[in-house]
């Protein structure tokens, strides 16, 4: 017992540094969960300033709590430098915890959150090791935040259509391929590759109706989670080239099965159509599967990593189920 507790006495003041970091995280987080701030919590949420800014004072506050009761001159890199990152994660657990943001949202903000609680960790032990007692304190760190927040939201979101394609080679005519993408029956749990999103939490395709065959028939593309996209056929070409407009129909759409800020349709993001393209090889037919989605954030070169690793992923998963179908089908 004695042990553990000079242990526990050594390491207080570390730890109350990085709940003092946290503290100012899920207290920023707390403001924008007001019910009253419903129409505009999605978009305080979804800025730079909260992702970057936000953190970055967090790993501030932490350090800045912790560096005052050491050696300041003394003080090894190590007994710091982490400190901003458990500030994060604990904001980040209670988040989860009170039902804040779900499993996929902080997975997609972890690395930016980190890397600026990292700096401004970085920036706490410069200013210390410069300004000693007169470094800005915890009261700067809290209103920074909400100053670039405010003016934040009153610029626009940057409006971008990307465009991702899959592809794979299928050992099989043409004809079967074009029968198992023009509808795809039920698909079996057995049948799906694993997944990094399935894993985090994103639906599973299921399977694909079609009223009619030719342009102006509608493909029902189902997902787990009740998640099901309206698929328009504005191209037809047996064999060769089918190609949709996409409507999600979120409006009825759980809320356990995506979160408002990734939700597919949504305010920052949406898929608009699609296009299976086949062209047959001297040793099967190569499949391409062409999506274009519509992103809208102030952070879009960040959010087009994962939009476009998301996609691309779900894409893959489609592209194998149809080729293992294609080629059992076609054996000999």
């Amino acid at each position: 017992m004695t042990s553990f507790g000079a242990l526990w006495q050594s390491w207080k003041p570390w730890w109350l540094s990085a709940i003092a970091g946290a503290i100012l995280g899920c207290i920023y987080r707390l403001v924008f969960d007001f019910k009253w701030a419903n129409e505009t919590t999605a978009p305080l949420v979804m800025t730079m300033g909260f992702l970057a800014i936000v953190p970055l004072c967090m790993g501030y506050v932490a350090v800045d709590h912790y560096l005052p009761k050491t050696s300041v001159e003394g003080v090894a890199w190590h007994e710091w430098f982490f400190l901003p990152w458990v500030s994060v994660l604990i904001t980040m657990a209670v988040s989860v915890i009170v039902k804040w943001e779900g499993l996929i949202c902080l997975i997609f903000a972890a690395p930016i959150m980190l890397v600026f609680s990292a700096i401004g960790g970085m920036i706490a032990r410069a200013v210390r090791r410069k300004l000693r007692h007169q470094a800005p304190g915890t009261f700067s760190a809290i209103a920074i935040p909400l100053v670039v927040i405010l003016f934040e939201v009153h610029v626009p979101p940057a409006f971008e259509v990307r465009v991702v394609e899959t592809d794979i080679l299928i050992h099989a005519p043409a004809s079967a391929v074009w029968d198992n993408i023009k509808s795809v029956r039920a698909i079996n749990s057995s049948e799906l590759p694993s997944s990094w999103t399935t894993r985090i939490g994103f639906p599973k395709p299921l399977a694909a109706t079609l009223s009619h065959e030719g342009v102006g028939g509608v493909r029902e593309a189902s997902f787990t989670g009740g998640l099901v996209f309206t698929e328009t056929v504005n191209r037809w070409e047996p064999a060769s080239d089918l190609r949709f407009s996409i409507h999600a129909n979120t409006e009825s759409l759980p809320a356990s099965t995506l979160d408002d800020h990734v939700t597919i349709g949504g305010a920052f993001f949406d898929v608009l159509d699609g296009e299976y393209r086949l062209e047959p090889r001297t040793d099967g037919i190569l499949l391409r599967l062409t999506s274009r989605e519509r992103l809208s954030t102030h952070f879009n070169p960040y959010a087009a990593v994962w939009t476009d690793a998301v996609m691309r992923s779900i894409q893959s998963q489609i592209l194998q189920v149809i080729r293992k179908r294609c080629e059992v089908e076609n054996l000999p």
